[in-house]
């Protein structure tokens, strides 16, 4: 099987969209010898910043010498930098080969469609990938695997794990329709991957939220601690990125792995992530960040200032129609000195025009004609930023490099 038929079959699940529940995960790993317990997990679930944690994590435990798995979503340029081994994604060939594996030890991954709703049916796009992630990182024999949660938690297919530990990044609503209406419900599901003896650390919460969170934690008789911020800035830009920093260090330190305070400090201050306050370049000053909610929002421009420092921003803009991009732009507009509107080449993408009615700005035709113009108007002494949507940032990141972005399944959220 080569991996344009991959891609083909994952386009196809991924249309599908999502069927929470672990019944389907838990047979699947069974047929395939339960690859998800070969080494440590540790596990994290939030609302932002669940990303930026667990490259703080990963890079933490390979400073320590471990061979490490991570496994993220969505991918930004391809599907395979979802599932990382020593933070290197897997190449397409073993992607398709260990897909093949699954379509031979579980017969009935690809059956059923959208409107099946029985155990019996098909497995979905998520639970493919996370499939294949757990199966790269038993047979290339990782010591350690972060693995990060796709939706919610209590029924994402990453909670079939039993973690050496587990950590919840900052909350906000998302998602109402499959999590709830309410922080709280929100919390409750992220809370779902807490696990009777093992320790959970969370960032500081709001209060509705970090009750829900001591209540579940008590209940399943899981250890809970809130950690505050890191003192010091670690490598990721970004005020914020000292809550997740600090997340990283205390679940690395939960899990009893063998990683020194120093070794931790190392992954810190060389940790990788792209796409999060991202400086892609210079004259003008180019930055790229996948906040596509109003909390990420929010954070962002608390941000903002210290690097403005003065400069004009010009402030590019995408965002898919399933968000909040009203209160997104309330965060950020204060801030622009004009914005520039653009859908990505996502279904999903919310309509230029429709987007300028929420906020004075000017609507173009693509992403590039959005980049163009707003550079343009920043001249060598602005800046541009460039948010709303990790698809745009994949978008963007394609346009800087000379790539043809080639089309790549993802997950209908």
């Amino acid at each position: 099987m080569t991996f344009a038929e991959v891609k083909a079959l994952l386009f196809e699940r991924s249309n599908f969209g999502i069927k929470l529940g672990l019944p389907r995960m838990r047979a699947a790993l069974l047929l395939l010898g339960d690859p998800h317990l070969a080494a440590p997990v540790l596990h994290v679930a939030g609302t932002n910043g669940k990303g930026s944690t667990c490259a703080f994590v990963e890079a933490s435990l390979r400073a320590a010498g471990l061979r490490t798995g991570l496994y993220t979503s969505p991918h930004l340029q391809h599907f395979c930098e979802r599932i990382r081994v020593d933070f290197v994604p897997i190449s397409e060939e073993r992607a398709a080969l260990l897909f093949e594996q699954i379509l031979a030890r579980v017969p009935w991954a690809l059956r059923g469609g959208p409107e099946g709703s029985g155990d019996g049916d098909g497995l979905t796009f998520f639970e493919i990938a996370t499939l294949l992630a757990f199966l790269a990182f038993a047979e290339e024999g990782v010591q350690a695997a972060v693995v990060e949660v796709g939706l919610g938690g209590r029924l994402d297919a990453t909670n079939v794990v039993q973690p050496a530990a587990c950590a919840v990044t900052a909350l906000g609503l998302e998602h109402t329709q499959y999590l709830g209406p309410t922080l709280a419900h929100v919390a409750a599901e992220k809370a779902g991957i807490f696990k009777p003896g093992v320790t959970a650390v969370s960032a500081l919460q709001q209060p509705e939220a970090a009750r829900v969170l001591e209540e579940v934690a008590a209940r399943v008789g899981a250890p809970l601690r809130f950690v505050p911020p890191e003192e010091t800035q670690p490598a990721l830009c970004g005020r914020y990125q000292r809550e997740n920093a600090a997340v990283a260090r205390a679940l690395i330190e939960a899990s009893g792995l063998a990683v020194s305070r120093a070794q931790i400090d190392r992954g810190l201050a060389t940790a990788h992530w792209p796409g999060r306050l991202e400086q892609a370049g210079e004259r003008p000053l180019l930055l790229l960040d996948g906040a596509h909610n109003p909390p990420a929002a929010r954070a962002l421009a608390e941000t903002l200032p210290e690097l403005l420092q003065g400069r004009p921003l010009q402030l590019v803009f995408a965002v898919m129609t399933d968000k909040d991009a009203a209160a997104m732009l309330g965060a950020l507009r204060p801030l622009a000195a004009s914005i520039h509107y653009c859908a990505t080449r996502n279904p999903r993408a919310a309509p230029p025009e429709a987007l300028k009615a929420l906020a004075e700005g000017t609507a173009h035709q693509s992403v590039r004609a959005a980049l163009g113009a707003a550079r343009r108007a920043a001249g060598e002494g602005g800046v541009v930023l460039c948010c709303g949507s990790l698809y745009l940032v994949g978008e963007v990141q394609a346009l800087l490099a000379g790539l043809a972005q080639a089309p790549m399944p993802s997950e209908r959220l």
